[in-house]
């Protein structure tokens, strides 16, 4: 019998029996902490054959104290916060999910859209005050989309914005430039997604800075910026000043700086709640996401034990 280490909390909690299936190929699961803390997750690291992990860091050290491990199978697409490197030195295979949360994802996206745009949740707000008064809002088919990441989430998304009518731009220098036609977007260097579009929204491998002040400039005054990606994408502070000087109209998010302790976020501030839109990581949160990412990291654990390659390997051993 060989234990898949599992950290990431909503794996199983859909209505596929990822356990019934584990238990069919003769395994067991062992549940470890999501934040993945070293000093909580060694003992568990030491019998883990294999690992299913969710966002926590995977580090060289805790391959280390992972003696057996042969896979470890994110529970998710980005594996910014594994060493890949440190992996394939120790003989352990990395894989992901690719495309297991895409329409979840795009679907939250564009419902983040239209709550900023619309002013959903300070209308929410304002009429459990009594305040009945109405905000003038915007149609989203009325303007320009910029999609910035132009991968299966990105390509959801201008596929989901194109039904409402708006006119899609999309950056992405992984994707070749006869692609994006086929695609239903126009094709766009990152600045002039910022200058063209009226809603930007970001879906970019985390890593890199992409709206910062210099780029927020480039919009025109009161759009809207959406991030359901990663939290380093945006300059949090800059986006707070643009809110602020009207330069930004509103800004809706899943994600933000130190997460959940992101309360201490400069875009928390009261004075910008009737403007900003947050929710808690819930983009992936769907039976059908949480189904389709477990099912697929199962599969890549479950090959691995069997003596095969994972179907979506990110190295090689």
């Amino acid at each position: 019998m060989s234990v898949i280490l599992v950290t990431s909390r909503s794996f199983g909690d859909g209505e596929a029996d990822l356990h019934a299936r584990v238990a069919a190929a003769g395994h067991e699961v062992v549940r470890g902490p999501s934040h993945h803390a070293l000093d909580e997750l060694a003992p568990l690291l030491a019998g883990a054959d294999a690992w299913v992990a969710g966002t926590g860091p995977v580090t060289a050290e805790h391959l280390a104290a992972a003696p057996r491990l042969r896979i470890v199978a994110r529970y998710g697409v980005g594996v910014e916060a594994v060493d890949i490197e440190a992996a394939t030195r120790r003989g352990v295979w990395v894989a992901n999910t690719p495309g297991a949360n895409a329409d979840a994802v795009a679907d939250h996206a564009v419902g983040l859209m239209l709550a900023a745009l619309r002013h959903t949740v300070d209308g929410d707000r304002r009429v459990r005050r009594g305040d009945w008064s109405v905000r003038r809002g915007r149609e989203l088919g009325a303007l320009a989309v910029g999609i910035v990441g132009f991968g299966r989430i990105g390509q959801g998304v201008a596929r989901r914005v194109s039904g409402f009518g708006s006119r899609v731009l999309a950056a992405d220098p992984f994707l070749p430039a006869e692609r994006f036609a086929d695609l239903g977007a126009t094709a766009a260097t990152l600045d002039d997604v910022f200058h063209e579009s009226d809603l930007v929204t970001l879906h970019a491998p985390g890593g890199q800075l992409v709206a910062d002040a210099a780029r927020l400039a480039l919009l025109p005054p009161g759009a809207v910026l959406v991030n359901t990606a990663r939290p380093d994408l945006v300059d949090e502070d800059a986006v707070a000043r643009a809110l602020r000087s009207g330069a930004l109209g509103a800004y809706a998010a899943d994600v933000l700086q130190g997460d959940t302790a992101g309360h201490d976020s400069p875009l928390l501030a009261d004075d910008l709640a009737d403007r900003v839109v947050v929710t808690p990581h819930l983009g992936a949160q769907t039976v059908q996401a949480v189904d389709n990412m477990g099912t697929l990291a199962l599969d890549n654990a479950l090959a691995v034990l069997a003596g095969d390659p994972p179907p979506n390997p990110l190295n090689e051993v």
